[in-house]
């Protein structure tokens, strides 16, 4: 049985994480993500992925602690490294990734959201939060870091330090979360197919995702890199999108005081 479930919805894909009960990965589930990452940056006909968990308790609770108990201090690192990759992977691949919040959304769980470029929550969807201190142990993947670049070195040992899980709502306060959405939001859908919707407005002829992706990657890529590099970055892929016909038709578009029909080329 597949450990990620890939659905397409006209130019969003959509990968599940499915394992029962609480949706916890292995190295065999994170080899699956990996290839199904990789699988979605290749494909030109997706323009968004959405990473979410299956059933409507959990996206995601992290390492399988049964497996961390039994495997060699080598095996685990290991085992960190490949996710460090994997989850690099989403943040750099230039495509619009968006993490939908089901469920609990912790530990691990969170560290794989917290590569997205937005989280939505369903509200009262479960607690969200870095609780590995409990186990003696710190977020191994990816968590001090990025948690660190998100919210500012501060608040996140503060997070980190006390192992606090809070509510989706508390966790948007913080801005940790994009969005929550209650169920005037969701207006009788279920929250995958509304998140879905959400994803659609980022893919053509809505939006041009070619300068979608190339705006992530000057945002994600450059920000790690010194000023007068992140400018030079974002001069490159601005060259790059003047060459697309989408800016062409963006430009067009606005002298021509009509709406723009995107391409994503």
């Amino acid at each position: 049985m597949n450990k990620i479930l890939v659905t397409d919805h006209a130019g969003v894909r959509v990968l599940t994480l499915c394992e029962p009960p609480a949706n916890t990965y292995s190295y065999e589930l994170m080899q699956e993500l990996d290839r199904a990452v990789l699988e979605a940056r290749m494909d030109p006909a997706v323009h968004v992925i959405v990473l979410t968990g299956a059933g409507e308790k959990f996206f995601c609770a992290g390492a399988t602690i049964a497996m961390l108990k039994d495997a060699s201090p080598e095996y685990k690192y290991y085992f960190c490294l490949h996710a460090n990759e994997t989850l690099n992977r989403f943040e750099q691949t230039p495509k619009l990734v968006i993490a939908a919040l089901n469920g609990h959304t912790v530990g691990g769980g969170l560290e794989v959201a917290l590569a997205a470029d937005f989280r939505i929550a369903r509200q009262d969807a479960g607690k969200i939060g870095l609780p590995e201190v409990a186990l003696g142990v710190l977020p191994g993947t990816g968590g001090t870091q990025r948690l660190a670049r998100l919210l500012g070195k501060a608040k996140a040992m503060e997070l980190i330090i006390s192992g606090r899980l809070m509510t989706m709502t508390e966790a948007q306060a913080a801005g940790l979360v994009t969005e929550v959405w209650d169920a005037d939001r969701l207006k009788g859908q279920s929250f995958l197919d509304a998140v879905i919707e959400y994803a659609k407005t980022f893919t053509p002829p809505h939006k041009a995702s070619l300068a979608v992706g190339r705006i992530k990657r000057a945002v994600q890529s450059g920000a790690e890199a010194g000023f007068g590099e992140g400018l030079a970055m974002e001069r490159e892929l601005q060259q790059l999108l003047f060459q697309s016909r989408d800016a062409k038709e963006g430009i067009a578009s606005s002298l021509e005081k009509r709406k723009p029909v995107f391409e994503g080329t």
